[in-house]
């Protein structure tokens, strides 16, 4: 029972810093957050941080594991997923899907970007944790003549546009809905890879 008690404290604490460590990356950017920042924010000791992770950089690649995951769970139990990409709909879908996925978690997607820029080591890493998607969505342009560069390439398109709208909300796409940017880059990507 002891055991018990301490895993879900230790569960817990681990929650509490991830939480923490999103309100501040919100508040002040990866790059300026040190951690303290996060246990201050957390309500923990700078020791209990260490009991977690080794670094700020392992926090923030624990959280990009999480995202992927409940990502991949909301892919799997939604009922309108096709990888039919020649299909408009089944790439309004996917858009659609990205689109809600970087709104919901813009905070540590900009974190990431953060990160990656000054450390080779960590974009790296993150780019090998990505790389199972990047693969998935390739098999779903598996009509196309190159599936991956081309899975990379609309990935690449619909990170940077949704990164222009959410994050540095361009003037030029202000009177942009949500809607009419997921139709845009659907129609992009559907002239793009199905002519």
């Amino acid at each position: 029972m002891p055991g018990t008690i301490r895993k879900a404290q230790a569960a817990e604490t681990e929650a509490a810093l991830k939480t923490a460590a999103v309100r501040v990356f919100d508040r002040q950017g990866y790059l300026n957050t040190k951690i303290t920042d996060i246990t201050a924010e957390a309500g923990r000791s700078a020791g209990s941080f260490y009991n977690h992770f080794k670094s700020k950089q392992e926090l923030l690649e624990s959280l990009l594991a999480d995202l992927l995951e409940a990502g991949d769970q909301d892919v799997l139990t939604s009922a309108d997923h096709s990888a039919d990409l020649r299909d408009r709909a089944a790439i309004r879908w996917h858009v659609a899907q990205y689109w809600g996925f970087f709104r919901a978690h813009r905070t540590v997607l900009i974190a990431l970007r953060q990160a990656a820029l000054v450390d080779q080591r960590f974009a790296d890493r993150a780019a090998e944790l990505l790389e199972p998607d990047v693969h998935h969505f390739a098999d779903h342009l598996a009509h196309c003549e190159r599936p991956e560069a081309t899975a990379l390439a609309v990935a690449g398109l619909c990170q940077q546009f949704a990164h222009s709208k959410l994050v540095e909300e361009q003037p030029l796409l202000a009177e942009l809905t949500d809607d009419d940017a997921i139709d845009l880059l659907t129609d992009m990507i559907d002239r793009g890879i199905n002519g």
